[in-house]
Formats: structure tokens, sequence, C-alpha cells
């Protein structure tokens, strides 16, 4: 089954349900994790940052890619599972993490979705959608 999964997250509380998801998949299957959270590049940087600095930008961006990834590390550790962790800058998240899965040779991804659905799914888009679209590599999505 699988060896290796990668757990893209984000800091959300959803996301937090999917490193709980993906950590118990890999620990009753004997698999490993890579924790992964990417972010925009600053030209690409959400409203909220665009009043930031580029040094701003950085520091704050390390900061969370940081907390992120620490609390999925802990969620892994916790568990008795192997856990890398890598943070990818990229303007596309979903291709961020298509990349990430290939590049680390994962053979399983598990991340959440909102499960919008309707018009405000095509309106808002989303990047568990694109990656589902897109990927070669095995999907688990939970759901929120």
């Amino acid at each position: 089954m699988y060896k290796h999964i990668l757990i893209p997250t984000d800091g959300s509380e959803l996301s937090g349900k999917a490193v709980g998801h993906g950590v118990g998949l890999a620990k009753a299957l004997g698999a490993r994790v890579t924790a992964m959270t990417v972010s925009a590049p600053y030209l690409f940087a959400p409203p909220s940052m665009v009043m930031d600095t580029p040094k701003e930008y950085r520091t704050r961006v390390a900061m969370l890619t940081a907390k992120y990834l620490n609390a999925a590390k802990d969620a892994a550790t916790k568990a008795g599972v192997p856990c890398d962790v890598v943070h990818v800058e990229h303007e596309h998240p979903y291709v961020a993490i298509i990349d990430t899965a290939r590049a680390r040779t994962c053979d399983a991804i598990v991340m959440a979705s909102h499960g919008r659905r309707g018009i405000s799914a095509i309106v808002l888009g989303s990047e568990t959608v694109k990656v589902l679209t897109h990927s070669t590599t095995p999907v688990v999505v939970v759901r929120g």
C-alpha cells in the first residue's frame, strides 16, 4: 500500500484534520510522511500582506510556515511516524503540491477540502480540486 504520504497544510483547523488523518493512515500502514506548506511569492502575496515590505513578508511567512510545519511534525512524532517537513514558495499551490509529491516520491497525498458546492466552488476554486484534476498520485480527501 502507501509507503510515503504527502500532507499539505495551511494551518487551518480543517487542514489540521487532514494532518491527523494522514498521520493516522501512515501509522496504520507503517508509512512515513512529508508535511508541506506552500506560500505565495511576495509579488503574489494575499491582500492581507500587501502592506508588508518584502523583508517583513518573508519574516511573517517564515513564522507561519514554522508554526504550521511544527504542528504537523509534532502530530507525527506523537504517533511515532517518521516525518519530514518542507516549505515551497510558488504562486500556484496545487502545482507545488504535485511537484513535491513527485520529487519526494510520495505515493499518496492526504489533503483537506471544504466541500463547497455550486457557485461558491466555481468562484472560490479549490486547490484540492486542482490537485485531484492534475495529479497522477492518489489523493485522499478529508472533508470538513
